[in-house]
């Protein structure tokens, strides 16, 4: 048999030790996956397939029957059809049953029939035989079980190996808003007692419970501390590596360029789907138009945000620490990390950094110049918060099963007082800003993370992010960022952005501009008003200069000073090291 993947390997020792006999398979269990022959070498007899064809045909290949439950198509038989139908019930069924509670009934009922089976002895089968059936109630049973003399003779006395596969378990069993929902509890009672009743745990059986996310499973199931949780990763480089080599011979034009390096663009689109990656192969072979190592970064995030259904802004930065006018010792800072991150030398690398200041200080600009400069993505959390019950922690899991294939990456939080949540969110919001806290903790603090995920957070009210989400060993580093307030580096920060809009001004501020210059000025601020020079320069055909000076005589500063002030000595508190609050910040009135 081809090597299973790592969670497959995880399943099989947690059966085989009869630790847990039933299986919560969440992540990326709608992709495609690469299924190999047992006579595949050169991987000519590879093909693609999906979970379920890789649980039926690799994982649970020797058992004796293997049921699969669909809300739409219902109990199907996978495996062991014709020992199957050596259940006298089943043989009854015009068809199979679809309904949940009816299907349900149907997989329990047959359950007990092969534990029945287990414990009757082949000798009272034999002589009970000329009866046409035997009778054995299992305790809790309402109804004796029947089993047809020929069942009997052929399976009497053996522990038949029984798998079960719900396939979009979170549709057969959701979790629900109303938790004393009668009917689906009960259900997912029936289900949860395959995993603890003795006569279960003593048959060969193994149940499969396939949901993208875990909060979207009933709670009795997902909270199950009988089952085991085991996530589906999307596929990291080295499993790209192996279907690449396995699309070349099926779509050579789109990967000509590739032939003998198969691992660049397998790098290079980690975090991608195996099924979107097929799919942009397709469309390239039907169009003739080979990948090139340019498109890759460009395809990547196409992908990535694709298969993240937008809840997620994926950026490739083009700019670096250099770009960003000022805080130099906070550049020179995040230099010496990238040097350690670089190096692989983790033990001083930060988990996580904090970013406050006033609005309009640059945070999200900082971010992708650091990211531009340590050359890895930007992952930038959007609304994932929904108003559907589950769906925000859903949508939360997804991103973080993301965020694990990608590699090296940073996760950039925008108003994270606001996206974070709370450690008690009361109950206005059914508790989801608790769990979404809870969630975020838990992910920011998990040390399998250093090295690989960079959080950044950015806020201009960190006093409102809980204590607990700023502790070291989940932000390391909390960097303030302030307005400028010399007159020189206001007109400097001016100049370099007129300058993007082709605006030249002097290279020395001219003198008579000195007095004019505003204080506490933010690279936001600036960029206004070099907008506002550009706009009369093209409106009123001035020069720059002149625009400028008549801009600044009717300057107000777009955010209010009290404002100003306050958030300023909330990013001076907040700061983890006093070389990065300027000298002119360390002292007076904003200080205290």
């Amino acid at each position: 048999m081809p090597e299973l993947p790592k969670w497959a390997d995880e399943i099989r020792s947690l059966y085989l030790s009869g630790a847990s006999n039933q299986f919560i398979l969440h992540g990326n269990v709608g992709d495609r996956v690469l299924l190999v022959g047992d006579d595949d070498k050169a991987g000519s007899s590879a093909r693609l397939g999906n979970l379920t064809d890789l649980l039926v045909e690799q994982l649970l290949h020797k058992f004796d029957v293997v049921l699969t439950y669909e809300l739409g198509a219902g109990v199907r038989v996978a495996a062991g059809d014709k020992t199957f139908r050596l259940w006298p019930s089943g043989k009854a069924l015009e068809r199979m049953p679809k309904k949940p509670a009816e299907a349900i009934g149907v997989l329990d009922h047959f359950l007990r029939y092969c534990v029945n089976l287990r414990q009757i002895k082949a000798a009272d089968a034999d002589a009970k035989g000329n009866d046409g059936d035997i009778t054995s109630i299992l305790p809790g049973d309402r109804q004796p079980m029947q089993v047809a003399s020929g069942a009997a003779d052929s399976l009497a006395g053996r522990n038949l190996s029984v798998a079960i596969i719900f396939k979009s378990a979170q549709l057969i069993l959701p979790m629900t808003p109303n938790a004393l929902s009668y009917e689906l509890s009960s259900l997912a009672s029936v289900v949860r007692s395959w995993s603890r009743e003795t006569h279960f745990i003593e048959q060969n059986l193994a149940v499969f419970l396939l949901t993208e996310n875990l909060n979207d499973l009933h709670s009795l199931l997902a909270n199950n501390p009988r089952a085991a949780r085991v996530e589906i990763p999307l596929p990291d480089a080295g499993d790209l590596a192996v279907a690449l080599k396995h699309f070349a011979s099926r779509y050579p034009k789109s990967l000509e360029k590739f032939t003998d390096q198969l691992e660049l663009p397998a790098q290079r689109l980690s975090g991608a789907s195996l099924a979107s990656v097929e799919g942009l192969l397709k469309r390239r072979e039907h169009s003739a138009e080979p990948l090139a190592e340019r498109d890759l970064a460009d395809l990547k995030k196409r992908l990535v945000e694709q298969d993240c259904q937008g809840l997620i802004e994926f950026i490739e930065p083009d700019r670096n620490l250099g770009d960003y006018f000022g805080q130099e010792p906070v550049k020179e800072w995040m230099r010496q990390d990238i040097v350690l991150w670089d190096q692989g030398d983790l033990g001083a690398m930060p988990m996580g950094y904090l970013l406050c200041g006033p609005v309009g200080t640059g945070k999200t600009y900082l971010v992708e110049c650091l990211a531009g400069e340590a050359g890895v993505p930007v992952v930038k959390l959007k609304n994932f918060r929904d108003r559907w019950v589950g769906s925000t922690e859903g949508n939360l899991e997804k991103i973080f099963s993301l965020l694990h294939a990608l590699g090296r990456c940073i996760v950039f939080i925008d108003e994270a007082d606001q996206a974070l949540g709370s450690r008690d969110s009361g109950s206005g919001d059914s508790g989801v800003s608790g769990r979404v806290y809870s969630m975020m903790a838990k992910e920011m603090s998990d040390p399998d993370n250093r090295g690989r995920i960079l959080w950044i957070l950015a806020s201009s009210r960190p006093d409102l992010i809980e204590v607990d989400l700023k502790r070291p060993g989940r932000v390391d580093v909390k960097i303030p960022l302030f307005p400028t307030t010399d007159p020189d580096d206001v007109y400097r920060l001016i100049r370099a952005l007129c300058r993007k809009h082709k605006l030249e001004l002097p290279k020395e501020m001219p003198a008579e501009l000195s007095s004019m210059m505003p204080s506490l000025v933010t690279p936001g601020a600036a960029e206004s008003l070099a907008i506002k020079v550009y706009r009369q320069v093209r409106t009123q055909s001035v020069d720059a200069l002149a625009a400028l000076t008549d801009c600044l005589e009717d300057y107000q500063n777009p955010v209010p000073a009290d404002v100003m002030e306050f958030q300023i000595g909330l990013a001076i508190r907040e700061a983890s090291d006093l070389d990065f609050v300027p000298e002119n910040f360390r002292t007076g009135p904003i200080a205290t």
